[in-house]
């Protein structure tokens, strides 16, 4: 076999080379197309990450909302009770600190932008912790109203019934007041059968009786007295005589004074005569009226008082005496 340096004229039988151009066409178009894919979902995943993340926050502020309208609520409740009652307000010092802590903590966590479902919850606890207390005071301002409208009602009535008393202790006292002034009436002496006689004292000491007024030592008053429910026992009675020049004779040195009448106001009396009465008895009643002075000529008036009441008069009329009297 001989070899030459030199290119032979006759085609040479080469192996064919492979084309990779559609291949790797094909390879890059898979990866762009898994790349956008991959875009695509990653997206998708995205959004509904966001969507979710959205409807959580707006979750979270529903509920956060609803927590401060129940807070709101609550101290909507709280005010009420403590503008309501103001007795209320001893019985809520107590429990003021508390309170106060929790509305304090309360307020904290809704006024952050960013609470977390923990602290939301923490916060509905504190608010039905601090409604059950506000359902406590409402229950006692309930009781405390029923107790206030009972006591307002026993009060009227007691306002009533002490009006009525008032008003049936007036009627009573003026019917016992009537009763005692008939009683009173019916039970003053009854004076009958008045005699007046006027005597002259001779040296002797023998008594007759005159009409002549120079020779008149005394006069003697008689009469009865009686009644049937008055009551036994001394009682007084009192004779007012009156001269004839119209003036009341009156000696205090001999025992006359002043009383009171119901009809004249006060009077003044000539004598005042015990008399020891007996129920249902007459009784007869006789004094002498000596005075210090001499009796006038002219008609002598007799009164006879008893209990303040005039029960008998009686006149008596001494003259002149003789020729020269």
């Amino acid at each position: 076999m001989s070899t030459t340096n030199y290119p032979s004229a006759m085609p040479q039988n080469d192996p064919p080379r492979k084309d990779y151009k559609n291949l790797v066409i094909g390879l890059l178009a898979a990866g762009f197309l898994g790349t956008w894919g991959y875009v695509l979902y990653n997206n998708n995943k995205q959004d509904q990450v966001q969507q979710q993340q959205q409807t959580q926050i707006a979750k979270v502020t529903d509920e956060k909302g609803q927590i401060q309208k129940n807070f709101d609520d609550a101290l909507v409740r709280l005010d009420s009770l403590t503008g309501t009652n103001n007795k209320l307000q001893s019985e809520l010092s107590d429990r003021n600190s508390d309170i106060a802590k929790k509305k304090a903590e309360i307020r904290s966590i809704l006024h952050k932008s960013n609470a977390t479902s923990a602290e939301l919850a923490k916060a509905k606890s504190l608010i039905n912790d601090l409604n059950g207390k506000i359902t406590d005071l409402e229950k006692q301002v309930s009781d405390l109203t029923t107790a206030n409208t009972q006591l307002t009602a026993d009060k009227t009535q007691l306002t009533a019934d002490k009006d009525k008393l008032t008003q049936d202790l007036q009627t009573s006292t003026a019917t016992n007041q009537d009763l005692s002034k008939k009683v009173d009436i019916a039970s003053t002496l009854n004076a009958s059968n008045i005699t007046i006689t006027p005597m002259h004292s001779k040296k002797d000491g023998q008594e007759k009786m005159t009409t002549n007024a120079k020779k008149v030592d005394k006069l003697v008053i008689a009469f009865d007295v009686d009644n049937r429910i008055a009551t036994t026992g001394p009682t007084d009675v009192y004779v007012c005589i009156t001269a004839p020049d119209g003036k009341p004779v009156s000696v205090p040195s001999l025992g006359s004074g002043t009383f009171t009448t119901r009809d004249e106001g006060d009077k003044p009396y000539t004598a005042k005569v015990g008399v020891d009465f007996e129920s249902g008895k007459k009784k007869s009643v006789q004094f002498a009226w000596k005075q210090d002075t001499p009796f006038e000529r002219g008609i002598y008036s007799i009164q006879i008082y008893h209990n303040g009441y005039k029960i008998g008069e009686g006149t008596k009329e001494l003259k002149k005496g003789g020729i020269f009297g």
